[in-house]
């Protein structure tokens, strides 16, 4: 939930910082703001651990993934593509990442999963298009942000599996400072004119924004996604539209419809259900064991 919170209230930030940056310059910045960070933080602690082979067989797939082709396939794809239809086709990932957990981690995708990602899909719908509706005729824009969407969902089952043999801050840090190397090359290729002339209040809010979002935001999911587990984790990303439509209220002064209200109660119905039969199953499994443990 504090995750999905963060990551909506992204947009917000976002949107204020692209008003200075240039968009690919903007993720290099802050992916090297994450980096120092957490590769600063491991070497002080003495917390960093040595990569194995097996290691960098996920990793270097997942800076690929989740951090170049995820970076580069979102911007592009604004460039041709309007926000509303890229943020429904965004919001698919719950959906795909269950999928591939289902696919490739064998985790469970129950039939509550199923209905609550479809009710929290309808609501982001609602949210995003403000009752106005969507009138889709297939582009490459479309094609690209699709792209998108799979590299988020297929990074998040890297991360899963990568954590499964290192901890989540050694996974992330890595992840992140090879991330790093590989946009700074393509922004300056595609935005060759960068001006670094920006205010001291701009680079504030950039890095305060890299260190919550990207750096400790980041270590407490990939952390969590182990317990919760990949699928039902994804869940919860649909919840970022509410947030982005709320925090825009109050800090951009974005009006809010009746429209987006419903929506935004379809969409935590929705991860409520799709959650909540995980929740049941432990407290009965939990009430099962007190009882079992009271009559021994």
């Amino acid at each position: 939930m504090l995750c999905a919170t963060l990551y909506g209230s992204n947009f917000v930030f976002g949107s204020l910082l692209l008003r200075e940056f240039p968009a690919l310059h903007l993720s290099a910045y802050r992916l090297a703001v994450s980096s120092v960070f957490l590769i600063g933080y491991l070497i002080i602690a003495r917390r960093m651990t040595r990569l194995s082979s097996h290691d960098i067989v996920y990793l270097i797939p997942l800076a690929i993934i989740g951090m170049l082709l995820h970076q580069v396939t979102f911007f592009t794809g604004l460039q041709t593509i309007d926000a509303t239809t890229a943020s429904l086709i965004l919001s698919l990932s719950p959906i795909f990442t269950a999928m591939l957990a289902r696919l490739f981690l064998k985790e469970s995708f129950t039939p509550r999963m199923a209905a609550g990602s479809l009710f929290a899909l309808a609501g982001v719908f609602f949210v995003v298009s403000q009752g106005r509706g969507l009138h889709i005729t297939l582009t490459t824009g479309m094609g690209i942000i699709f792209i998108c969407m799979l590299a988020f969902s297929g990074s998040t089952i890297l991360m899963r599996k990568l954590t499964e043999r290192m901890d989540a801050l050694n996974a992330t840090a890595y992840s992140t400072f090879l991330g790093c190397i590989l946009v700074f090359p393509v922004a300056v290729w595609r935005e060759p004119h960068e001006q670094n002339s920006h205010s001291y209040e701009w680079w504030v809010l950039l890095i305060g924004s890299a260190l919550l979002i990207q750096g400790l935001c980041a270590i407490i999911w990939n952390n969590q996604i182990r317990k919760v587990g990949a699928a039902k984790a994804s869940v919860f990303l649909n919840l970022q539209p509410f947030v982005a439509m709320v925090l825009g209220h109050f800090m951009l002064g974005t009006p809010v419809t009746f429209t987006q209200v419903g929506g935004s109660i379809l969409i935590v119905c929705g991860v409520v259900l799709a959650t909540l039969s995980g929740l049941q199953r432990k407290k009965s499994h939990g009430d099962a064991i007190s009882l079992s443990s009271a009559k021994r």
